[in-house]
C-alpha cells in the first residue's frame, strides 16, 4: 500500500502504465499518456493553491494512501503519519460513520458525487462540501475526496441575505413614512381626522362609485350634546380633551375604507363605504354607547359626554349629494331633540 503512493507525494491519478505497448515509428505519437501525466501532477498543485483539501483512500478499506498539505494541516497531523489510518482513527464516531457512509455510497459508480458535512472541529463549527470520485489504478480502486470549505461562502450568503432583508425593511419603513407624511397632509392637527376638503373628495368618489356599481353607502353626522357641568368648569382645555377623545373613538370604530372628518367645534362627519342604512344604524348605536361610557380625565376631573347622531344613506334616503347632506342634517336635528340618540333619515319613496 505504501509503495502505491507516499503520503506526501501526488495521488494515483490516471498515469500511463509502465507496460504499455511501444508506439511504432510509422504511427503518429499519441499525446494522451503525456497529458494524463501532466494532469496528475497539476491537480494537486491547483487544489493546494486554492486551499482545498485532498485525500485518497483505498476504496475497499477506507485507509488513507495520500493526504495533501491542506488536509494534513486541517487534521493537525503530519501527512506521513496519516498513511494507513481510517476516518474512525481521525474523527469522532458520529462524523467518521457519516463520512464512511458517504464513501460507500459512491462504490461501484464512475460518476462523481457531492455531499455536505457540518460538524464541530477544533472548537469551531465547520461546513464542508466533499466531492468523491472512484478511480482505478493498477487493478486497485481508490476513492479521491476533495474537501471544499463552504463556511466562508455560506457566511457571505448569510450576510447578503441579511443585507437584502435590511434593505427591504428600510424600503418598507420609507414607504410607510411616505404614506404617513402624505396622510398627515390630509388630516387636521387638532383631532387627527381627515380635513374637510379631503372628506368632500371622498364623498364625491363614493357617490360616483355608487352610481357606477349600484352599491350603497351611508353618511353620518355626529354632534356632541351640550357640555356637562364638569366640562364647562374645565373650560376650553377640557372641551379640547373631549373632542380629541371622540376623534380617537371614531378612528378606532371605522375601517380603512371609511372616512371621518372634524367639521367644526363639536360636529363630526363619517362616511361608511359600502354600508347600508340598517348596518350603519347598528354601528352608530354601538358607537353612541361607547361615547356615553367614555371617561376623559382632565387634571383631577372626570369628564363625561354623549352624542346625537343622524344617519342617511345613498341612494335609499337620497339620490344626489345635496339631498344626502340635507337628509343627514334633518336626521341629526331629530336626534338632538332627544339627546344621546341615533336617528335615521326617512327612506324616499317618490323616486326610483
Amino acid at each position: 500500500m505504501g509503495s502505491i503512493l507516499l503520503a506526501s507525494g501526488p495521488p494515483p491519478m490516471l498515469s500511463a502504465p509502465l507496460d504499455a505497448p511501444t508506439t511504432r515509428l510509422s504511427e503518429p505519437p499519441s499525446a494522451a499518456p503525456a497529458v494524463a501525466g501532466l494532469m496528475a501532477e497539476l491537480l494537486p498543485v491547483l487544489l493546494q493553491h486554492q486551499g482545498q483539501m485532498l485525500c485518497v483512500k483505498e476504496a475497499a478499506t477506507g485507509r488513507y494512501v495520500h493526504v495533501n498539505a491542506a488536509m494534513a494541516a486541517f487534521l493537525q497531523k503530519p501527512a506521513a503519519s496519516l498513511t494507513g489510518l481510517t476516518d474512525s482513527d481521525v474523527f469522532d464516531g458520529v462524523l467518521a460513520t457519516n463520512l464512511r457512509s458517504a464513501d460507500l455510497a459512491v462504490q461501484g459508480s464512475t460518476d462523481p458525487a457531492v455531499s455536505d458535512h457540518r460538524f464541530e472541529w477544533a472548537g469551531l463549527r465547520r461546513d464542508y462540501s466533499v466531492l468523491r470520485l472512484i478511480l482505478e489504478q493498477g487493478g486497485q480502486s481508490y476513492l479521491c475526496c476533495v474537501w471544499q470549505d463552504r463556511g466562508v461562502e455560506r457566511l457571505r450568503e448569510a450576510q447578503l441575505r441579511s443585507a437584502l432583508e435590511q434593505l427591504e425593511t428600510e424600503q418598507r419603513a420609507n414607504e410607510a413614512l411616505r404614506l404617513e407624511i402624505k396622510d398627515q397632509g390630509l388630516r387636521d392637527g387638532h383631532a387627527g381626522l381627515y380635513t374637510r376638503a379631503h372628506f368632500d373628495d371622498q364623498l364625491r368618489r363614493e357617490i360616483d362609485l355608487s352610481l357606477r356599481e349600484h352599491r350603497e353607502f351611508s353618511l353620518v353626522l355626529v354632534d356632541i350634546d351640550p357640555w356637562s357641568e364638569a366640562v364647562r368648569q374645565g373650560g376650553p382645555e377640557a372641551q379640547v380633551r373631549v373632542v380629541k377623545s371622540l376623534a380617537q373613538l371614531l378612528r378606532t370604530n371605522t375601517r380603512a375604507m371609511d372616512a371621518s372628518c372634524h367639521l367644526d367645534g363639536s360636529r363630526f362627519a363619517v362616511l361608511l363605504s359600502g354600508v347600508g342604512l340598517a348596518t350603519a344604524h347598528g354601528r352608530m348605536e354601538q358607537f353612541r354607547r361607547q361615547c356615553a361610557t367614555q371617561i376623559v380625565m382632565h387634571e383631577t376631573r372626570e369628564l363625561h359626554f354623549s352624542v346625537s347622531i343622524g344617519v342617511a344613506s345613498f341612494p335609499h334616503t337620497a339620490h344626489t349629494r345635496e339631498q344626502l347632506l340635507t337628509a343627514s342634517e334633518h336626521a341629526v336635528a331629530q336626534a338632538r331633540l332627544k339627546g344621546n340618540y341615533v336617528s335615521l333619515a326617512s327612506i324616499r319613496l317618490d323616486e326610483n
